[in-house]
């Protein structure tokens, strides 16, 4: 009987070790990081979501679904490029009845700060 035919059991126990792998070690693939610009854009468009539609389900589900008019979803538009970033934010207006003014026009992500009351 010939080395290869033997089963795991049948084999020595030394060569059960040398092949057997280290315990809590898995394999982890290389994370590839997303560039800062597609960030922006997408942390850009996910926001003017947000703010456009008021809550965080009907956001995410205009982001995800896709649109025969971008031929992708918005999201995916929005991170590809600054153009696709741009038709997003226009069919974003659409759909949210043009309440979408984005975060420019809020005092606190101006880097303004926000009045205070006088006591």
């Amino acid at each position: 009987m010939s080395d290869e035919a033997q089963t795991p059991a049948a084999q020595p126990a030394e060569a059960q070790r040398a092949v057997a792998k280290p315990a809590g070690r898995h394999f982890r693939p290389a994370r590839v990081a997303m560039d800062r610009g597609a960030a922006a854009r997408q942390g850009s468009i996910a926001q003017r979501a947000f703010l456009a539609f008021g809550n965080r389900d009907a956001a995410v589900a205009f982001l995800n679904t896709h649109d025969d008019a971008l031929g992708q979803r918005p999201i995916d538009a929005a991170v590809a490029s600054a153009d696709g970033l741009a038709a997003a934010e226009r069919l974003l207006a659409e759909r949210a009845g043009g309440n979408s003014r984005g975060p420019e026009m809020t005092p606190t992500m101006t880097g303004a700060a926000p009045p205070r009351n006088p006591v």
